[in-house]
């Protein structure tokens, strides 16, 4: 097969600085109300961290809350992505929704979320998510998949009858925005680029070339 025979126009939307509001945040969680409308996997976003030595690491998360603050999602604390974190405070996130020709980029710095938001979010997971997060040693070498489900057995029955708590070794990151680009496909890769920057206290928005 040829890759480079692929083609697709984009067509569906265009982006006009006039459908710009002045908060990303507010932007961005309509962008993803839109296009939950059309799949639960909207949710998802490719998430990218760079280690102490200069190498970028990519991998798809959930983004669980967008607030005033910026962007959370959950994960082990012993994971590849979080020891990058740890070495590395800062991350990219990539949004692309390609039914609505439409993706957006998030860089910012990373933090940890306090205990109780994590103790609170934990509570609202299914039992046997819980029971997995703390059965997998994220990133770690298994000698087989028998070693993880003979572990979710082994947790099932210690935890039989009680409260599943979260374990110290998982819970949530915010990232902190200190860039957004909205991205808008359109015809003849003649596409709309929005980036916004803060600026004065406040955010401030320009367009790019494609």
């Amino acid at each position: 097969m040829s890759y480079e025979a692929v083609r697709k126009d984009y067509v569906k939307h265009v982006l006009e600085e006039a459908d710009c509001l002045d908060n990303p945040i507010e932007m961005l969680e309509n962008w993803l109300h839109e296009a939950l409308k059309e799949t639960e996997d909207a949710n998802a976003m490719t998430l990218t961290t760079v280690n102490a030595h200069g190498r970028p690491s990519s991998r798809v998360v959930l983004i669980r809350k967008l607030d005033e603050r910026g962007i959370i999602f959950y994960t082990n604390y012993s994971s590849k992505k979080s020891i990058d974190l740890q070495e590395n405070p800062s991350a990219a996130v990539n949004f692309f929704w390609p039914w609505l020709e439409r993706q957006v980029r998030v860089e910012g710095e990373v933090a940890k979320l306090p205990e109780a938001e994590s103790d609170a979010y934990f509570k609202t997971r299914p039992r046997e998510s819980q029971i997995g997060a703390w059965a997998s040693a994220q990133s770690e070498e298994m000698t087989s998949r028998d070693q993880l489900e003979k572990k979710v057995s082994e947790l099932t029955h210690q935890f039989e009858g009680l409260e599943v708590p979260r374990p110290e070794f998982w819970g949530g990151y915010i990232i902190q925005p200190t860039m957004f680009e909205f991205w808008q496909g359109r015809a003849s890769r003649l596409h709309d680029r929005i980036k916004y920057e803060p600026f004065e206290n406040r955010w401030k928005f320009k367009r790019l070339f494609p």
